[in-house]
């Protein structure tokens, strides 16, 4: 029989890589925290008609359908699907509860998605997401704090430059004015620029053509226009229309606020983010030394409304954590182990309850639980578990009323009284 593997685009996480992802998301968490916002969990999946059509064509056909269960199953239409993000949850949970909850409501919400990609280097079916928003406030301060709270989030996972691409929907819809491009071609131009980093000019000037009815020369000029990514050129631009002034005034808004993070937050008229239900100032994260963006998000005012909800306004970002600890495992090289491996040479009950006092101290203790009482075997044991020191309390040992204790990595060897041997280990872990 052949190996059996976890499903295409899933992993699974062994002791070390568990460790370092809840240290990371104990950090991020903090952040959150700090700056007020509440944690919220929702459930892996929501009903169908929630999330369908919410986040354009090209990621509506992501969705993770489930089909009808029990007597309707035969019918092979799906009723639910798995969360594809958690910001279109916040969005049913806010027309749900929103009596209940303090406005403007902050919350952070850290866990899986799921999504039906095409599997690949760094690119997951399920993966998990860290999302911090803001709903009920149209204030600029409010995507200012969430870039701010992102900011620092990143810096507590060991990132350490970064910048902020800052674009904004309105302006890009001013573009589309601009050109006469009709109000209801905009959101499917929008998705096919925001391919512009995976295709490039060519074929996005090409399909703006064929797949969106532009006319050959508007769609070399937008696309060349929103490659250059010039600020100053498309500034000229969106200064023609009402709309894309109000673009710029979301843009300059934003590195105004954030101007004291030291250059970190740029306007980048090539991002585009092909999310049908942002509605203002969009940035997506860049990182040296990271694939792709490691962080996105932006203002979505009407998203709350289409779901039954409040007409709320609301901002909010996702930090790409599965990116950020992809590269940070590559660089990693010291697995985390025992602080104590205690070997079984006999006197079992004094070796327990050396343990527990160990434990009850902080300390990180295994007890060899094999057959064998050879100490090489024993030995091998403690160092495959990456012990940083190794208790041996064998017969001589016992008669003496002592232990050896043995640093894994010198090799060298102390003894110690058995009712000193817990203050004596503490003491070396601790140094």
């Amino acid at each position: 029989m052949g190996k059996v593997q976890a499903p295409s685009g899933t992993r699974d996480f062994l002791a070390d890589d568990l460790r370092r992802r809840r240290t990371a998301i104990a950090n991020v968490s903090e952040v959150f925290e700090r700056y007020g916002f509440d944690p919220l969990e929702t459930p892996a999946f929501e009903r169908i008609e929630v999330i369908a059509g919410k986040y354009g064509e090209e990621a509506s056909k992501l969705l993770f359908k489930i089909l009808r269960r029990g007597a309707h199953e035969s019918s092979g239409q799906p009723d639910l699907a798995l969360r594809y993000d958690h910001t279109v949850p916040l969005a049913r949970v806010i027309g749900t509860h929103g009596s209940k909850l303090p406005s403007p409501f902050k919350r952070y919400a850290i866990g899986p998605v799921w999504r039906a990609d095409r599997p690949q280097e760094g690119r997951f079916r399920e993966f998990t997401q860290c999302d911090v928003d803001t709903v009920g406030s149209t204030s600029p301060l409010a995507d200012a704090e969430i870039v701010r709270a992102i900011a620092d989030g990143l810096g507590a996972l060991g990132v350490a430059r970064f910048r902020f691409l800052v674009n904004s929907r309105q302006a890009l819809r001013g573009l589309l004015e601009v050109y006469q491009v009709a109000e209801g071609r905009g959101d499917g131009v929008l998705a096919t620029l925001d391919k512009l980093d995976k295709i490039g000019v060519q074929a996005v000037a090409k399909e703006l053509v064929d797949e969106r009815g532009l006319d050959v020369s508007t769609a070399e000029h937008l696309t060349e226009d929103v490659a250059a990514d010039d600020p100053d050129l498309l500034r000229v631009k969106l200064s023609a229309t009402e709309r894309g002034q109000q673009g710029l005034a979301e843009i300059d808004s934003l590195l105004e606020l954030a101007a004291d993070l030291g250059g970190r937050v740029v306007f980048a008229p090539r991002m585009v983010r092909g999310l049908d239900y942002y509605t203002g100032a969009i940035w997506e994260v860049e990182a040296e030394g990271y694939p792709g963006a490691i962080a996105a998000g932006g203002r979505y005012d009407g998203l709350v409304a289409s779901l039954g909800g409040p007409d709320a306004p609301a901002c909010g970002g996702s930090i790409g954590i599965e990116r950020i600890l992809a590269m940070q495992d590559a660089w990693e090289s010291e697995p985390h182990g025992l602080d104590v491996a205690l070997t079984v040479l006999g006197g079992e009950a004094d070796l327990m309850r050396l343990a527990g006092v160990l434990r009850s101290n902080g300390a990180r203790v295994g007890m060899f639980l094999g057959a064998s009482r050879k100490l090489g075997k024993q030995l091998q044991w403690a160092n495959a578990q990456h012990a940083r020191f190794t208790v041996l309390y064998g017969p001589e040992e016992q008669d003496a009323g002592e232990v050896t204790v043995r640093d894994m990595e010198s090799g060298e060897q102390t003894r110690t009284p058995l009712g000193n041997a817990a203050s004596h280990l503490r003491e070396l872990i601790d140094r």
